[in-house]
């Protein structure tokens, strides 16, 4: 019988490997939203994957005073288009949750009809955007409420490598996290490499010094095929260094180097946490709609799963 993405998550010595979307804009009816689904199983039919990410796309204006490169459209539910990937291909899938504009009552009902109506297990929990605005249900309230019908959830949560960096406490809280009920977690888009082993090593050495088996966590990369791609990954709080910004951009093909990038940053990664014990994943996104881009991340998820699965078979030799 085949394995749940839960056990597979659980499973510490094989891989996890993901693809990430966003729903289609609300109002899309329901068929072209079967024929919107349809379209990106097609795609994905030539890989091997074990589940689908469907974020829950959240206006996130308040968190900066840049202006959004992309205007924000709202979406369909993602637990509709969550069910019906399901559905559609017989695949586990990881529907996201943005906590903070309703209360309790509210998402409580929503945990109700997600388990009842939906048929949905594996949920991402993911708090306010910024401190500013109102936040209805502050994230540790939601995990409090979700931790009363637990048995019903497979909980993951988000991890920042940038607020690692600027606040050096990110690693304190995927071990709250762990506590408050999450059982793996999934990073924002990588690019900058060492900010994301920091993490990691953090990560590691707490968990050694508690006698805590770490999560698993999930490393997220996306292909950025132009300047406005790159103004938008920047914009969503993406480090990307100096560096790394002008050899994409100057280079002839900015895609085809965006993906040798991310390559790049998978091998330090793992040539660098091989040896720390944390259990590790891949999630493959595309940022934007635009054609190009959503086929160099079907190749870059090829790239980076054969990197992964290859540094695996060489931890099983050793």
């Amino acid at each position: 019988m085949a394995l749940s993405l839960q056990q597979k998550i659980e499973d510490t010595k094989q891989g996890v490997y993901l693809i990430g979307t966003t729903p289609p804009r609300i109002g899309t009816d329901k068929a072209q939203l079967e024929t919107i689904a349809q379209k990106l199983l097609d795609r994905l039919h030539e890989i091997e994957y074990d589940g689908v990410i469907i974020y829950d796309i959240q206006d996130e204006s308040s968190r900066t005073d840049k202006p959004r490169p992309f205007p924000f459209k709202q979406t369909v539910d993602p637990r509709e288009y969550s069910r019906l990937l399901r559905q559609l291909s017989q695949q586990d899938v990881i529907t996201y949750k943005s906590v903070a504009q309703r209360g309790e009552a509210e998402f409580n009902q929503w945990l109700n009809e997600t388990k009842n109506d939906f048929d949905l297990k594996n949920l991402v929990l993911v708090g306010s955007p910024s401190s500013n605005g109102d936040i209805k249900l502050s994230l540790p309230n939601a995990y409090k409420a979700l931790s009363k019908q637990a048995d019903n959830f497979f909980l993951g949560g988000v991890t920042i490598a940038e607020r690692h960096a600027s606040k050096r406490n990110e690693h304190d809280r995927l071990l709250e996290k762990t506590a408050q009920g999450c059982q793996f977690f999934i990073s924002q888009a990588v690019y900058n490499a060492q900010d994301t082993i920091d993490l990691i090593t953090s990560y590691a050495r707490s968990c050694k010094a508690q006698r805590i088996k770490p999560n698993r966590i999930i490393l997220t990369f996306t292909p950025c095929g132009s300047e406005k791609t790159l103004e938008f990954m920047q914009w969503l709080g993406i480090s990307v260094p100096e560096a790394t910004k002008w050899r994409m951009l100057d280079s002839e093909k900015p895609l085809s180097e965006s993906v040798r990038i991310c390559r790049e940053n998978l091998d330090l990664i793992l040539q660098s946490c091989a040896h720390l014990g944390v259990p590790l994943g891949l999630n493959i996104e595309s940022l934007t709609n635009r054609k190009e881009e959503i086929d160099a991340s079907i190749n870059l998820y090829r790239l980076l799963k054969a990197t992964m699965e290859l540094n695996l078979a060489e931890k099983q030799i050793a």
